[in-house]
């Protein structure tokens, strides 16, 4: 299983950009699909994550900009970030959690690789 995350760049302050992350491989199910980000020198922070059938969870500092959304038939997760700040400029990750067959018991944790988000002012 593999993460695959896309959408990263270089955008002035109230810009928009979407981030994508598709997951492949074989999966039995994925569960809690999210964004994390890491600025420089700061320790990675949850951005928004998202549970099947369920509202999306986020940061304070990036609610009412920023919306996740997934789709289940691609196995895809997406993160419209909107109204951009500076603050924003972060290396950010997918994350999922997966089992992979019916037979795993508990779920793993999964992350992509990351895509680079300057914001500039």
């Amino acid at each position: 299983v593999q993460l695959q995350a896309s959408g990263g760049g270089l955008v002035q302050a109230g810009g928009s950009l979407r981030l994508s992350c598709v997951v492949s491989g074989s999966t039995f199910s994925i569960y809690t699909m999210a964004w994390y980000r890491q600025a420089p020198g700061k320790q990675r922070e949850l951005v928004a994550l998202l549970n099947n059938g369920e509202d999306g969870n986020y940061a304070n500092s990036v609610k009412g900009r920023f919306t996740i959304s997934r789709d289940n038939a691609k196995n895809a997760v997406y993160l419209q970030m909107n109204s951009l700040k500076p603050e924003d400029t972060a290396v950010y990750y997918c994350n999922a959690l997966i089992r992979r067959t019916s037979a795993q018991f508990r779920p793993t944790d999964y992350w992509g690789q990351g895509t680079q988000v300057t914001v500039s002012s």
